[in-house]
């Protein structure tokens, strides 16, 4: 790897992303899990279910503050780290997240106080709202974040103005109601429940084999259960649903997670594993299913997948169409107004404009793209091709938890239904090695969808090599030793804390046991 600014601005983002993601996945899903516990115990004033919304709510407090103050760091970045980025497109990029913190970040963390400090200073029916309120404020940041993310992945509503150099919104809604941005939302947030549910299931099946708070294990396994089958497998019909927007949007991800370097004829295979090679261009061992990829890829049996070779000779013409953009954009640069524009260099523009960021890739070699090589093209249209391997395996990494996921659940709710979980003893410790799973897919999908579509920043309009600030190397090898440091203490202090409480387990609480359904409904519980 080369210790190049770029190189290292995208090493110390994605180590602090990844550090901050795996507490945003157990925070949505505990958060709606809390909501559902303090739900049955408004209903039925039964005090166990107090006792465990209060048990789960401690983890997910600390768990919330690290997530919290890894976010924030992660947002201060893209000023520091990928100022020309900001510049490009903050006007569509940062409303989002204005809008993230101002509507639910602020919601959320309000009634996070109130969850904790205001069980006896708060009505039941109260402090409920204030769960449902974090419960909605938490996914509710998730959803404007995700907007921000599918705009960088599919960038709509938006165009380019050459007055200002920079990206502008034509059409807000456009940009909130980006399908895939909806499609990652729902992915990405059902999968942070499937994460929860592992985690009261792993915990609750751990008290269970060591003989501890036996009713308030039981009823955890019961919700995380339920909810976690409905999540596990939304979560692989969506991830089906989000290969199907990639064959449309993005393309060359899609072949990179396949492996797929010549077009197939149609339905193409799906290869199960493999062994993608880079340097020859090609699958060692790889292992077939036909008509598969064809029909999650294009929901047909007629429309082909183009390969990796065929997309870098079609970015490759598309970098000579942005060369001629460019080449017109610096007439406009040059005019002391609009009308000064020449004519045939406003044709250009608007004929070769939607190009423009392909020629952008040419600045890693040359700092006016007008005088690139042929040899530095080529190199700037295979530059357009992710590590095949790294997605290709994270992608089934992700896939295989997934499915591992769906059948852990079942089972489970298969002997909860029966009132024989506790008598499964080889059930509970596999829920308990299944803990670190849904962290381990979590950061795979990430890896997916980041990593993917590199080298764009905003898929197909501003190369990563574009988007950098100008620092030097010896300050990002020092932040990225400072992050380093700094988390390695916090993931310290993290799991102590929360290893702490798990051992100590849930305290006695006894509520008030005013049950707001009629008698007969609260004694059925």
């Amino acid at each position: 790897m080369e210790l190049d600014i770029v190189t290292l601005s995208r090493l110390q983002f994605a180590l602090t992303a990844l550090y901050h993601f795996l507490f945003v996945p157990l925070t949505l899903g505990l958060s709606i899990l809390l909501a559902v516990m303090e739900t049955v115990y408004v209903m039925t004033g039964r005090a166990i279910w107090r006792q465990m919304t209060k048990f789960w709510g401690t983890l997910f407090g600390i768990n919330f503050v690290l997530g919290a103050a890894t976010g924030i760091v992660m947002e201060f970045q893209f000023g520091m780290n990928w100022s020309y980025y900001s510049h490009y497109v903050g006007d569509i990029f940062g409303a989002p997240l204005a809008i993230e913190g101002l509507m639910a970040f602020f919601l959320e963390a309000t009634f996070v106080g109130l969850f904790f400090f205001g069980w006896d200073k708060l009505s039941k029916v109260g402090h409920l709202l204030s769960t449902y309120a974090v419960a909605i404020g938490s996914n509710f940041s998730a959803l404007w974040i995700l907007i921000a993310n599918g705009w960088m992945q599919h960038p709509v509503g938006a165009a380019f103005n050459p007055d200002t150099m920079r990206m502008e919104v034509h059409d807000f809604f456009e940009v909130v109601f980006n399908h895939v941005a909806q499609t990652r939302f729902v992915h990405t947030v059902s999968a942070g429940y499937v994460t929860a549910s592992v985690f009261v299931l792993g915990i609750s099946a751990w008290y269970l084999l060591k003989g501890r708070h036996i009713d308030l294990a039981k009823r955890s396994i019961t919700v995380a259960a339920s909810f976690g089958l409905l999540s596990a497998v939304s979560v692989v019909i969506l991830g089906d649903e989000g290969g199907y927007l990639a064959s449309e949007h993005q393309k060359m991800k899609l072949a990179a997670i396949e492996g797929m370097w010549e077009t197939q004829p149609a339905p193409a295979s799906f290869t199960l594993v493999g062994i993608p090679d880079m340097e020859e261009r090609t699958n060692h061992f790889a292992i077939h299913i036909p008509w598969v990829m064809g029909l999650i890829g294009t929901r047909s049996l007629t429309q082909e997948i183009p390969g990796i070779l065929e997309l870098v000779d079609k970015a490759e013409d598309r970098i000579r169409s942005g060369i001629i953009a460019y080449d017109a954009l610096q007439d406009y640069r040059a005019a002391p107004s609009r009308d000064a524009v020449p004519p045939e260099s406003v044709t250009a523009f608007e004929e070769h404009g939607d190009d423009m960021g392909y020629a952008l890739l040419l600045t890693k070699y040359v700092d006016d793209p007008r005088e690139a090589t042929e040899d530095q093209i080529k190199s700037a249209a295979w530059d357009t091709v992710p590590h095949v391997p790294t997605l290709f395996w994270a992608f089934r990494i992700m896939v295989g938890i997934g499915f591992v996921n769906v059948a852990l659940m079942a089972a489970f709710v298969v002997v909860s239904a029966r009132g024989t979980v506790a008598r499964r003893p080889w059930l509970l410790k596999a829920a308990v090695a299944a803990l670190i799973l849904p962290w381990i897919a979590a950061e795979a999908g990430w890896i997916v969808a980041e990593f993917g579509r590199q080298p764009w920043s905003i898929e197909g309009v501003l190369p990563t090599v574009a988007a950098a600030s100008s620092l030097t190397v010896p300050t990002l090898l020092f932040t990225i030793a400072g992050f380093t440091l700094l988390y390695s203490v916090l993931i310290v202090i993290e799991m102590r804390l929360m290893l702490a409480a798990i051992r100590k387990g849930p305290q006695p609480d006894h509520g008030p046991e005013a049950p707001l359904l009629p008698a007969r409904f609260a004694a059925a519980e």
